[in-house]
């Protein structure tokens, strides 16, 4: 991470504390592979003072939620041996309504049916689903009376 002073209205990014929030990702997410993961976060959710999110706070946890949604998906803890057949990193919990269970030979299905089609990728780990819920007033249409709006679909 760079040392200059971010632009302003942007939120930066800090491992230390994201680290602190999200304790689970210690040891398995890199410093490089965590702001990598803001900056992919960033292409998401605008980091910049157009940004629909206004409150540097609420956009610093929606920016963080993403980044660990990311770290859930796509880390490793690099403590598998080469030629292992595991993947080195545990298994996520599981998302989604129980809708049934077995015990016999162990089964689940889990129901995101109530989300939408665009909350897919969202919806694979805990974080990207808070996420997802959080950011539903943005994705609302608001409407000022005599103005012309410009469509903006997000996301």
């Amino acid at each position: 991470m760079t040392d200059s002073p971010p632009p302003s209205g942007q939120v930066p990014f800090s491992y230390q504390n994201w680290l602190a929030a999200y304790p689970a990702f210690a040891g398995r997410v890199s410093v490089e592979q965590a702001e990598g993961f803001f900056q992919l976060a960033e292409l998401i959710l605008n980091n910049t003072g157009s940004s629909p999110v206004r409150d540097m706070t609420r956009r610093r946890t929606l920016l963080w939620l993403l980044v660990a949604h990311q770290a859930q998906l796509f880390a490793t803890d690099g403590t598998v041996q080469s030629g292992s057949s595991a993947t080195g990193s545990p298994a996520a919990p599981p998302v989604g309504r129980i809708s049934s269970a077995t015990q016999g030979a162990v089964s689940i299905t889990l129901d995101g049916s109530a989300l939408p089609r665009q909350a897919g990728w969202f919806s694979q780990t805990q974080y990207g689903l808070i996420f997802w819920q959080a950011t539903a007033p943005y994705r609302q249409m608001r409407f000022l009376p005599g103005q012309s709006h410009p469509a903006r679909l997000w996301p």
